[in-house]
């Protein structure tokens, strides 16, 4: 399949869920492991699409604690987690490019991994090694990369079975026989509005409405849209269906993504701080958007990814949700909620310039936290392949 999607579709990434107070009830999503509840410090109601509108200090310094504004779920790291060594550093022409790098897009961090080894490490906007940073849109990979555990551990039946068959709530909808694999590949056919601009947009409402008890606040917005292509036939850009996501992971595993992922991500990759993910109206985490990490457990999570994601996933996945599903020309592309770049590369964006590329030939690794200006950037983008691809070539 091929698709010329807007510069927005390809290089968008996910906007936060409003929150409040949190519901109690733990009935449907599993019993917690090394999990804890997440408040706000104080009261906090809020619309996230605020975000968009934060000044460069105010995300500078809330990028780092999404915690004190939302409410979420801790996973604490493992007792044993995987020492990052240092290899040889990067050669001095390409510092200085990843150090003008970091200055021209407003990074917070940069780590580079080139077999399994630190070659770079840099911080800046006060933030630090032992800090957390947000993701936005980073998280739709690590649910497809649970979507896969549940594949692995026979939750999931099938890639290709419908949707509605593991949330009965979208029975009747337009996803009604919508396949799991075209939901991770973002080809649902169904109709939607990603624009972070437009108060009135899909992705913008989406978290608005409060759910009535025992419904669910994500399901409930999604089993109204309008079909506007075949299934299979057309790719947009929807966050809405990464939360799908989520709910259909919970659905299956009856738990939280956050208590999965303690398990088949946290653990396994070996990370050294705790993971916190932001948690809906519903009581969800939420799929498509809005965990924190420190740099170097993104970095952790993709050389987990490069290395295949050992017994968690099922034996060649990345391989296949970092191949190009959906083609946009030049070598792009999208994958299961994976973006894909020439040369076999692939990788996870987040607005504001979070970023995960993974670079399989050359065994390398770039985790980028930033604060970009806006929300998306083409150029900023490119910058960053085009320092991936210095990195490859110069070892």
């Amino acid at each position: 399949m091929k698709y010329c999607p807007t510069v927005a579709m390809i290089l968008a990434a996910g906007l936060l869920s409003a929150c409040s107070t949190v519901p109690s009830d733990e009935s449907a999503t599993g019993k917690l492991s090394n999990v804890t509840m997440s408040m706000p410090k104080g009261e906090v109601v809020m619309d996230g699409a605020q975000i968009l509108a934060w000044d460069d200090a105010t995300r500078s310094s809330r990028f780092r604690k999404m915690e004190d504004f939302f409410p979420g779920l801790e996973v604490a790291p493992p007792s044993n987690p995987i020492k990052l060594e240092r290899g040889n550093a990067l050669n001095g022409n390409l510092v200085a490019e990843l150090d003008a790098f970091m200055a021209d897009t407003n990074a917070a961090g940069v780590m580079v991994l080139q077999d399994g080894k630190i070659r770079y490490e840099k911080y800046a906007l006060g933030f630090g090694p032992e800090q957390r940073w947000t993701s936005f849109s980073v998280a739709k990979s690590f649910t497809s990369t649970l979507m896969g555990a549940a594949l692995k551990d026979g939750y999931i039946s099938s890639l290709q079975d419908p949707v509605s068959q593991y949330i009965t709530g979208l029975k009747g909808s337009a996803y009604d026989d919508v396949s799991v694999e075209q939901l991770a590949t973002m080809t649902s056919g169904v109709r939607w509005n990603e624009d972070y601009t437009d108060p009135t947009s899909d992705v913008a409402l989406m978290f608005n409405t409060t759910p009535e008890p025992g419904q669910d606040q994500v399901v409930e917005y999604m089993k109204n849209l309008p079909r506007e292509a075949p299934a299979g036939e057309k790719f947009v850009y929807k966050t809405g269906e990464t939360n799908l996501i989520g709910v259909l992971v919970e659905e299956a595993t009856g738990r939280r993504l956050a208590d999965y992922a303690a398990e088949k991500i946290v653990g396994p990759a070996g990370f050294e701080g705790s993971l916190f993910w932001q948690t809906d109206l519903s009581n969800r985490n939420v799929g498509g958007c809005c965990l924190s990490l420190r740099l170097a457990d993104y970095a952790r999570f993709g050389q987990f990814v490069l290395e295949g994601g050992g017994n968690v996933v099922p034996a060649g996945w990345f391989e296949d949700a970092g191949d190009s599903k959906v083609q946009f020309g030049g070598g792009f592309g999208y994958g299961y909620q994976w973006w894909t770049y020439p040369v076999d590369n692939f990788g996870a964006q987040g607005i504001f310039g979070q970023a995960i590329t993974i670079v399989p030939e050359n065994n390398l690794v770039i985790a980028v936290v930033s604060n970009w200006p806006s929300a998306t950037s083409r150029e900023n983008r490119l910058k960053l392949l085009m320092a991936s691809a210095a990195i490859a070539q110069g070892e």
